[in-house]
């Protein structure tokens, strides 16, 4: 899946087309008359993995085709600009096409593009980070970085599941949610979860479906660290004591530890075991990064090692460097720059996940960083840590991007930026914004396939003055 030339030519049949959301609104949409099912060629890939093809002069967005193919479609959808439609039939068949190894592909929305070969999964994820980055920034890689992978199935260390009682059915369904949104898809077993959790769905649901408060539980939180797996069961009403024995009685079996939320994240308290400390290391660097369970942290184990390894290598910190990391969650990259560096300062909207840091940093023995909260899209002149100068800047922002602490950013003495991106649009906005307005030039740029089986771009880029 990694290979080189692929990545950096991945063919025809990946022209990211913009595709609308898949649960677009029903008053978005005009009303039509059900058609009978008609032939379709599929000639691009649409950035949220459904088949493109074009009918009596509209784009059509299917479900379940893929480029180069011709596929029988019922139309599930009709708008002014473009149709929705779905797969009834594969008439002509991608080369590309595997046979989904879960049984609820294409009921469940956790994972959409299963019948992908994986090498053509990065590939397409490829060319929607190039095609954002010209379209939307205008600008464009002097080099192309070999995209970043690991395994394919079985990553998911952390998620959260939909909890449903269904009268119709008699029973809990605990999953994710179906394409339509609207339903929880009834899962016996996930592929992509961590087995410990992918496999013990049937058992998860047995479990909810014997308490008294089944219909109280909206959801359920599932994180794993190092020391095993945590389960954080949200209720909207406070559990009996029978209630408490058996979810004791599952976490004692299992190994698990489950902890209860009866309210906002700061409600989460642990039923048993009374303590839990969880954790993951990041050899490379020395280092154990301590976590709570509703913390953020990278999905995918072994991806995150390899993305660290690549952003300080385009970073490269110099034992004289001052380094900004913005967004630093946890430390996931400020404490490995700080083994590197001469002093890193990290800054974070989450107050929590600042003390976290603080707590790893001298957990870690690391003196030469320090971490700040500060609200990242908001007026930062007051903030102490703007008025210092740094040599280079880190940052992995949410999906809504940098653009805000961009503008206000004191640039000039940075002579060079590594921008971790879950969101190839944002990153295209505001590359344009550092190339045509700050001064720099996008050097590097690559996907990384942090979500195998999904649509999720996952990239990183290099800038330089």
């Amino acid at each position: 899946a990694g290979n080189k030339s692929k990545a950096e030519h991945p063919g025809r049949g990946f022209a990211t087309i913009r595709a609308p959301l898949l649960s677009a609104s029903p008053v978005a949409r005009t009303r039509f008359k059900q058609r009978p099912p008609f032939d379709l060629d599929i000639t691009d890939l649409s950035h949220d993995g459904r088949g493109v093809g074009h009918r009596e002069g509209k784009a059509i967005f299917v479900t379940g085709a893929l480029p180069g193919e011709t596929v029988r479609v019922e139309q599930t959808g009709r708008n002014r600009h473009f149709d929705e439609g779905r797969t009834l039939e594969v008439l002509v068949a991608s080369p590309d096409r595997i046979e989904p190894r879960c049984p609820h592909f294409g009921t469940c929305a956790g994972c959409v593009l299963q019948h992908l070969a994986e090498a053509r999964q990065i590939a397409a994820k490829h060319g929607v980070l190039m095609d954002n980055l010209q379209r939307i920034g205008h600008v464009a890689p002097g080099q192309v970085l070999e995209p970043l992978v690991d395994a394919a199935w079985g990553y998911r260390r952390k998620g959260r599941f939909s909890v449903r009682f269904v009268e119709k059915k008699g029973k809990t369904v605990v999953g994710f949610r179906e394409t339509n949104p609207r339903f929880v898809a009834d899962l016996s077993v996930c592929h992509t979860v961590i087995p410990e959790i992918g496999e013990r769905l049937p058992a998860l649901s047995a479990l909810v479906d014997s308490l008294d408060g089944k219909r109280t539980l909206p959801q359920i939180e599932f994180i794993a660290g190092e020391q095993g797996v945590a389960l954080v069961f949200r209720h909207l009403e406070p559990l009996s004591a029978d209630d408490q024995a058996r979810l004791v009685a599952f976490a004692k079996e299992t190994g698990f530890a489950v902890l209860l939320q009866p309210g906002g994240i700061d409600t989460v308290k642990p039923l048993w075991p009374e303590q839990l400390e969880l954790s993951f290391a990041l050899p490379d660097f020395d280092l154990h990064l301590a976590f709570r369970p509703l913390d953020f942290i990278q999905v995918n184990a072994g991806l995150n090692d390899k993305m660290i390894r690549r952003a300080l290598e385009l970073l490269d910190p110099q034992p004289q460097d001052r380094v900004l990391d913005l967004f630093c969650g946890l430390g996931n990259f400020t404490l490995p720059l700080a083994r590197r560096s001469g002093r890193v300062v990290g800054v974070e909207g989450d107050a929590g996940l600042v003390a976290r840091a603080r707590e790893n940093a001298a957990r870690n023995q690391v003196a030469n960083v320090e971490f700040h909260a500060a609200d990242l899209a908001k007026d930062l002149a007051g903030e102490p840590w703007m008025k210092a100068g740094f040599d280079k800047l880190l940052l992995d922002p949410p999906r809504a991007g940098a653009a805000e602490v961009l503008a206000q950013l004191p640039l000039k003495g940075i002579r060079r930026i590594v921008y971790v991106s879950c969101h190839p649009g944002s990153l295209a906005r505001d590359a344009g914004f550092l190339v045509r307005e700050r001064g720099y030039r996008l050097v590097a740029a690559g996907a990384m396939d942090m979500f195998p089986q999904t649509a999720h771009v996952e990239s990183i880029a290099l800038f330089e003055k």
